[in-house]
């Protein structure tokens, strides 16, 4: 059974900066109040004529030259997004014609926050089995496009932010040079307590001018009780990844959770016990990009010299579904 190993990372945000007190001209709320609940202090949104594929593609070409690697070596694309271009046909599909890679196969994960650490347990697999030698694996969002722009969603509305990373995923020459563990998890008695209802094919028909009108149709949150879950079920999976691998917490040279919230974070390494030094975070310039924020921060930590070659890394993961997930990774 073969390897597999991060060969190549890559990530792209928006050149718009939308800081907090941007949202006090749209609702009631203000940069202390947001700062003081998620420690974000701004986030990239993009403009008019940007679409996910775009910044898809720019994190892939990103990965693919960190990798030296073209499009044409990749076998598969795995695309995490609970954003997609159209709501049919997957955004993975787009992305391999823009890439220009031939027929390869092309699969969307709908896993939100959790997705990347999904698709790259996906892709663990496929290169394990010998099916795929190089895989290509996003994660992609725009929020901003759909987002309550009133005082009513603002709960949700100010802590989003859009951008994409990217990693490529090939076989290892190295068994400690890989990708050691991973492991998934859901809870979908949990679903209404962070979902977006409408529309769906749940109703008939999907889509009607009244139901445009209701908040239905952007994002809700019970944030309580989310913080409440997402602070037991990250030590758990992290835990869980570092036990199947046979490795202290003190043996990590650095834990990357989803960017969701920086007192989730806190909560999270105090827990462990982990030294902040050991736990990266990148929510005060992003926001929470859903499944682009693990491969973002991983790329900025690569370029800050914090994961280099032999650095033990762990990925983890909370969000909509419930899902969580984790990943234990010698790079």
């Amino acid at each position: 059974m073969y390897k597999a190993m991060i060969a190549g990372v890559g990530h792209y945000v928006p050149d718009q900066v939308i800081n907090n007190f941007d949202f006090e001209k749209l609702m009631d709320t203000s940069d202390e109040w947001i700062r003081e609940r998620s420690g974000i202090v701004e986030r990239r949104w993009v403009k008019d004529g940007e679409n996910n594929l775009d910044l898809a593609e720019k994190a892939s070409l990103q990965a693919l030259e960190q990798a030296s690697m073209k499009p044409e070596d990749i076998d598969f694309i795995i695309f995490a997004t609970l954003s997609p271009d159209y709501f049919f046909p997957g955004t993975g599909c787009l992305l391999q014609e823009r890439m220009g890679s031939s027929t390869i196969g092309a699969l969307d994960v709908r896993n939100q926050c959790s997705g990347f650490i999904y698709g790259l347990s996906i892709a663990d697999q496929f290169i394990k089995t010998g099916m795929y030698k190089n895989i290509l694996l996003v994660g992609s969002e725009i929020q901003s496009r759909g987002l309550n722009m009133s005082t009513e969603g603002r709960d949700v509305t100010v802590l989003f932010g859009d951008g994409a990373g990217a990693v490529v995923i090939t076989r290892s020459d190295d068994p400690q040079k890989a990708i050691l563990t991973t492991h998934l998890h859901a809870e979908g008695r949990h679903a209404k307590e962070l979902w977006c209802e409408d529309p769906g094919s749940v109703r008939n028909p999907r889509l009607t001018h009244e139901l445009i009108d209701t908040p239905n149709v952007f994002p809700s949150m019970n944030g309580r009780y989310v913080f409440k879950h997402a602070v037991t079920r990250f030590p758990e999976v992290i835990i869980e990844a570092l036990q199947a691998a046979g490795v202290d917490r003190s043996d990590v040279d650095l834990v990357i959770p989803h960017q969701a919230n920086q007192r989730i974070t806190d909560a999270v390494r105090m827990r462990l016990e982990l030294k902040e030094e050991q736990v990266y975070s990148n929510i005060a310039k992003y926001g929470n990009t859903t499944a682009a924020s693990i491969p973002i921060a991983m790329s900025e930590a690569i370029a800050e010299g914090r994961i280099k070659d032999g650095s033990l890394v762990c990925l983890a993961a909370f969000g909509s579904g419930f899902t969580w997930s984790s990943a234990l990774i010698r790079f």
